[in-house]
């Protein structure tokens, strides 16, 4: 196992800079995830860690050692890519001893090395198949076992789960958890979905435009999100931004005047804020409360979504342009058209300034009881 550290890490293709001034350490046995929209430069950063791509300018480590100019063969590295990249011809075994006879090691030593790896993966019984009589999942697994024999310090997933639909997206969520709980290695695994990475990581890295926005556990980033971008990304449905100015403001919170006149009261430290500020007010779908007499905004309903357990209605409110979403409750018997009155706890009020920076929020996760 070991830690990966960046420091001041830039790319850039030609006149094209694609990651900018990056700092993150990973530590030794984390599962850390990547996210971002297409084009923020996550896959480009593992390609960085793994060496198909150069740095720029900058410092990389991997175990303590500087590896800017190691091969990737060298780096104690290996990576799972979002194409199975399976060789046809070969069985399961074949494929996934391939690297290690290349190594030259030895006949008993590559057994078990594959069938350890087969039985952590549970697939020992396909062994002698050959990948067209595979499943795609199946197939996956093939490529991480590839991967695990070589026993590497560090393993870097690129978007393994894309390719895959979207039941079989969540059993094999849960056997990368599985993964990395057995194997106990850094992994580092990049997707464009957050969920995927709310439900892996033990911290994720939010990037856009090259650059990261934040970095922390899950629950921190839906929680405290430092600015619209992560606020925005993190979360589904994500959440729901109206555009305000301060009415008052100080350290123990500020009220901010909607388009549609109502006063909210939002409780975070807002005492650089002055009225007049033009801010944003965030509000998640769950934290709206039907029906609620203070601090509350009249919407309109326009469209009601049925999951079953959950019912989500798309409502719209005076003075914001875009539909926003909140939770009505699996019971609920509100139809289009229906006028509703949403109330917002002050204290699961988020507020940003004109620059998008979240003011602190004063509420605070419920601590966990010791057993």
């Amino acid at each position: 196992m070991a830690d990966v550290r960046l420091t001041n890490v830039n790319k850039a293709f030609g006149e094209t800079k694609v990651l900018h001034d990056i700092n993150l350490e990973i530590h030794d046995g984390e599962f850390m995830v990547f996210v971002g929209p297409s084009g923020c430069g996550k896959s480009t950063l593992l390609r960085v860690i793994a060496g198909l791509e150069d740095i720029t300018s900058g410092e990389l480590r991997i175990g303590g050692r500087v590896v800017n100019d190691v091969p990737p063969a060298e780096r104690g590295i290996a990576m799972v890519f979002q194409s199975y990249a399976l060789y046809p011809h070969m069985t399961l075994f074949d494929n996934m001893a391939f690297g290690l006879k290349l190594a030259k090691m030895p006949k008993d030593e590559i057994d078990r090395a594959v069938h350890g790896a087969a039985k952590i993966l549970n697939i020992e019984h396909l062994l002698d198949r050959k990948p067209k009589a595979l499943s795609g999942g199946q197939r996956q697994r093939v490529a991480i076992g590839r991967a695990i024999v070589r026993k590497p310090e560090v393993f870097l997933f690129d978007e393994p789960l894309s390719n895959l639909d979207a039941a079989l997206r969540v059993r094999m969520r849960y056997e990368f958890a599985k993964l990395h709980e057995s194997l106990k290695t850094t992994m580092v695994y990049v997707t464009h979905d957050q969920v995927e990475a709310m439900t892996l990581a033990n911290r994720i890295v939010v990037l856009s435009t090259g650059k990261v926005e934040q970095v922390g556990a899950p629950l921190e980033l839906y929680e405290y999100p430092v600015n619209l971008f992560v606020a925005g990304f993190i979360g589904s449905p994500k959440m729901n931004f109206i555009t305000g100015e301060i009415v008052s403001a100080d350290a123990s919170g500020a009220s901010v005047r909607l388009p549609s006149g109502a006063v909210l009261r939002a409780e975070v430290d807002a005492a650089a804020a002055k009225p007049g500020d033009k801010v944003t007010l965030g509000v998640r779908p769950e934290h709206f409360v039907v029906g609620a007499e203070h601090n509350t905004i009249e919407v309109e309903l326009t469209f009601v979504e049925s999951l079953g357990s959950q019912t989500h209605g798309y409502v719209s409110c005076a003075g914001v342009d875009d539909a926003m979403t909140c939770e009505l409750g699996s019971g609920s018997t509100a139809i289009a058209g229906d006028r509703l009155k949403l109330g917002i706890p002050p204290s699961h009020c988020h507020l940003f300034d004109a620059e998008g920076q979240a003011f602190r929020r004063l509420y605070r996760l419920p601590q966990r009881e010791a057993a």
